[in-house]
């Protein structure tokens, strides 16, 4: 048999080219290959209780069985933050291992869809096989599915059954093993201890991957991590699987493991396909297992998880067109108990086969997962051309709405057509929510023509394409890091190579283009446009319903990137990004001075090129009032460099690799200045680590700074400023008084290194000792909640969304009547505070019901820096109540005898993403210890 394959480049269609394509048999042919057990390699019995196989021997085997067997293909798609391969087992039948690459294309092409016609897909899905990823292992401590990735495989390598020969014909398989490091660490650290009862994956003293932990769940669409950015590669560059896998281990109290279907909100961006095909495979998932008694099963109601979010692994698949599985299952290696859980024992639609209580061994969990694995799979195989067909069409239909005028209908457009209904006197208006509708709203008939002149408002048209001006960004290397996110998530970036004139507006050489005529438009639109939330209430007037996680995100508006939204065409085609920008565009060096340079604050790189000066022993200074160097204003805070070899050495270098731009100049540029000097930080962190000092860690690492990690017991024996300069406090190492699941271990049960990072932050002990670090000359930073701890250290500030309980102790506001769980809202900036040196007037902030302070600011030891101002700050997400915002302080510069504390309400540093508030922190980490020039 012969078809036709689209040749291709990394991003597009070239020519259409025959290619011979192998015959397709019924079934893979047995094997009688003798393939090695993995119990033989990885040091135990795979499933027994009290036994987990580490990487390294999973590594071992993987490597020994990839030679014996033609059912397999192993491959690294990538290295760890730790160094590791990263290692995806392709799995599949002789023949289709041996054509791999036809497959690999054929999946590709389907996907992105470009230039195919409807009988060339048709062709193409014929031919082409199923493609399946499953991952396991991504949250570390949830050892389940990495172990049973072991077994499996093995399974697939050695069985001749007839459905495992029809898997293996129908389908190719990439088990992914998502977090290398951490399986590693849980491995080892439960293996350690001789006696088997006192093993325990709960309490490891560090996060299990080396920056952000459980977040590696949370950064697909931003893709900083380096495993992230190796599954997104592999995913959406490479291999285009249809189906995604995400196994997880948080299994329903009462219950065994929750499958799809999920609860609502999805969100609006998705393709409606995407949401159908992912609730029939979780029907077939739950009915497998219900056809073979194995009870338990939950879906819907049964757990938290929706498809809103874009951050997720499982998550991110969505806005490419691809089905997306997520199942949550209880077990452990050390045997556990299933309560007796009422709710759990009355079956409903989202339980139909409830499981009783009793004990549960780590085996149990291990063939319930290899159930799941083939009911996903036989789904594959069964609807083979189907699946594929459908992954065709989906970015065949984003194509043609990139492509013509098109709308996305949310919230706020049907909070519009009722209101304009109401005034027609036609129907009731909105209720005061914010701006967003209420899920289950029952809502009466309106006027028919409101679809037309308010849902299809020609003004509320979807867009046809942004560009990104090169000669508008006020930060160009954070703009690239943008664009280096959607490349790596698979999006097509077109850049300029002339200016060129668009609507009547002319755009520089170097400007960059992302259309939304291509397949993966969901994820564009979701990167540009803002989230809007539903308003979903337990009942009128009840709690808020928790969101599974934020609910706004738009990572443009995070990051400050400045772009013009098209609704009426697209500019001409331009050459395509091939691969992710290394660095950004050089910047230039201004001027033939010889005194110094100027260097302006407004870039996070401006950082970089500090901390290198400071390393090599050079001066730098901020000039406190703006100034204008050859012809360009520059606002409050731009950096003077005097002149040195050392200090021309490093400014060439970082006009040239990190974007800047530098003013050489004839003299000192008049005004005072705040002369800055190398710093010595203390990132607080707790036993099992901070996500949010490990997001900081790696911004640090990013931007060279040096730090040291601080520890409870450290901050309470006093004396910090012998050590430290700055102290940073973020929200989740305040109220973590016990590690997750059971506390923190007793200091002889664990390696003597780790026992002085035990402890808790408290009223009593740590925050006295903090208050006279501050009161000595140091510097305290506070992050998003840590920011409640004002008060306690002694300042004049008050948290406004704190109140006087019925038993008159302090309460926060009851979430029925404020409730922002993880938005975008906007804030004015005092520009002329150091704190805010190279920010914008107005900035996009992130924030989620973090403490906000009373605006008066009258206290002379207190200064407003950033503050709400408006009734409806809510730029994207949700948001209830938001008026008591208005008028109220975010970010507050305050002095303490000889010192600083800095209280930055919103989440400035939140997973790595909202690059222009990173400021506020690196300012504060100057300026608190700095002296005047």
């Amino acid at each position: 048999m012969r078809s036709l394959l689209l040749a291709t480049t990394m991003f597009g269609l070239v020519t259409l080219a025959p290619l011979g394509a192998p015959a397709i048999a019924q079934t893979a042919p047995p094997t009688q290959a003798r393939v090695t057990p993995p119990d033989d390699v990885v040091g135990g019995k795979v499933g027994a209780d009290y036994f987990l196989a580490n990487y390294t021997n999973t590594t071992k085997w993987l490597q020994k069985v990839a030679g014996e067997s033609d059912r397999m293909k192993l491959i690294s798609i990538g290295k760890t933050a730790e160094g590791r391969d990263q290692w995806m087992a392709i799995v599949s039948s002789p023949e289709n291992i041996r054509n791999i690459d036809h497959y690999r294309q054929v999946s590709q092409q389907l996907a992105l869809a470009k230039g195919l016609t409807d009988d060339q897909a048709h062709a193409l899905a014929k031919d082409g096989k199923a493609v399946v990823w499953i991952d396991a292992g991504l949250h570390a401590t949830e050892v389940t599915n990495a172990q049973t990735h072991l077994q499996m495989v093995y399974e697939m390598l050695t069985k001749n059954d007839p459905e495992t020969l029809r898997l293996l014909n129908d389908d190719i398989t990439l088990f992914v093993w998502a977090n290398p490091d951490g399986l590693e660490l849980v491995a080892d650290w439960y293996m350690a201890p001789q006696d088997q009862k006192k093993r325990a994956t709960e309490t490891i003293p560090v996060l299990y991957q080396k920056y952000v932990g459980h977040d590696d769940n949370r950064d697909s669409f931003a893709s900083n991590q380096p495993e992230t950015t190796n599954m997104n590669r592999a995913g959406y560059r490479e291999w285009y699987p249809q189906i995604l896998y995400n196994e997880h281990q948080t299994g329903p109290e009462g219950a065994v493991v929750f499958i799809p279907p999920f609860r609502d909100p999805y969100n609006f961006n998705n393709e409606p396909l995407v949401i159908n095909q992912t609730d029939v495979v979780g029907e077939m998932m739950h009915a497998r297992l219900v056809a073979q008694g194995k009870g338990g099963s939950v879906m819907r109601s049964g757990a938290p998880y929706s498809t809103w979010f874009n951050g997720g692994i499982r998550t991110v698949g969505y806005f490419h067109n691809q089905i997306g599985i997520l199942t949550e299952i209880i077990g452990n290696p050390t045997p556990i108990e299933i309560p007796l859980v009422l709710k759990n024992q009355l079956p409903r639609q989202d339980e139909v086969m409830p499981i009783p209580p009793g004990p549960w061994h780590f085996q149990t969990s291990l063939d319930y997962i290899k159930e799941m694995d083939r009911a996903v799979l036989d789904y594959a195989s069964r609807y083979r051309e189907t699946v594929l067909y459908n992954r065709y069409i989906m970015g065949r239909n984003e194509i043609q709405k990139g492509s013509q005028d098109s709308w996305v209908i949310t919230p706020k457009r049907l909070n519009a057509a009722r209101d304009a209904a109401a005034k027609a006197g036609a129907g009731a208006a909105q209720e005061d929510n914010g701006g967003a509708a209420v899920i289950g709203r029952e809502d009466r008939p309106v006027p028919t023509e409101l679809y037309q002149t308010v849902l299809h408002d020609p003004a509320m048209r979807a867009p046809r394409a942004y560009i990104i001006p090169a000669d508008a960004q006020p930060d160009m290397p954070t703009t690239v890091k943008f664009l280096n996110s959607l490349i790596k998530n698979g999006i097509e970036v077109q850049q300029a190579t002339a200016a060129f004139t668009f609507g009547g507006k002319s755009y520089a050489a170097g400007s960059y283009i992302v259309r939304t005529d291509q397949a993966f438009r969901p994820h564009v639109l979701d990167m540009f446009e803002p989230q809007d939330h539903p308003q979903d209430f337990a009942y009128p007037g009840g709690p808020p319903i928790r969101p599974y996680d934020i609910t706004g995100y738009t990572l443009a508006l995070q990051m400050n990137v400045k772009f013009d939204r098209l609704l009426d065409g697209a500019p001409q085609a331009f050459p395509v990004i091939p691969d992710v920008i290394e660095t950004p565009p050089a910047g230039h060096m201004l001027g033939s001075g010889s005194a110094g340079y100027v260097v302006s604050h407004a870039t996070n790189n401006s950082f970089t090129l500090t901390n290198r000066l400071l390393k090599a022993g050079q001066k730098v200074y901020w000039l406190k009032a703006a100034t204008t160097v050859d012809g360009e204003a520059l606002a409050p805070g731009a950096l003077w460099i005097p002149a040195s070899s050392a200090a021309k050495a490093a400014v060439t270098k970082a006009v040239a690799t990190l974007g800047i731009d530098a003013h050489a100049v004839a003299a000192k540029p008049a005004g005072d200045v705040i002369a800055v000097k190398p710093v010595r930080i203390g990132l607080v962190d707790i036993y099992g680590g901070s996500m949010a000092s490990g997001w900081t860690r790696w911004l640090f690492d990013q931007y060279e700074f040096g730090y040291s990690r601080v520890y409870p017991q450290e901050l309470d024996r006093g004396g910090l400023n012998r050590k430290y300069d700055v102290l940073i406090f973020q929200s989740d190492v305040l109220g973590r008084e016990d590690y997750p699941g059971r506390g923190q271990p007793d200091a002889a049960e664990i390696p003597a290194q780790y026992r002085s990072w035990l402890g808790k932050i408290t009223k009593e002990k740590t925050y006295p000792a903090v208050a006279d670090f501050a009161k000595a000359g140091g510097t305290v930073i506070t992050i998003g909640n840590a920011s409640a701890m004002g008060p306690a250290l002694g300042l004049p500030v008050t948290n406004v969304l704190m109140t006087t309980g019925k038993n008159g102790k302090p309460a926060t506001i009851p979430s029925s009547k404020y409730y922002i769980p993880g938005s975008i809202l906007t804030a004015k900036v005092d520009t002329s505070d150091p704190l805010a040196f190279g920010l914008p007037e107005t900035l996009n902030v992130f924030y989620y019901n973090n403490p906000v302070f009373v605006g008066s600011m009258s206290d002379p030891s207190l200064h407003k820096v950033s503050w709400f101002y408006n009734d409806d700050p809510l730029v994207s997400g949700w948001a209830w109540g938001q008026k008591l915002l208005n008028g109220n302080v975010g970010v507050v510069d305050a002095a303490l005898g000889k010192g600083h504390v800095f209280l930055l309400g919103p989440e400035v540093t939140q997973r790595g993403q909202p690059y222009p508030t990173f400021k506020f922190l690196f300012n504060g980490l100057f300026y608190g210890p700095a002296t005047k020039g």
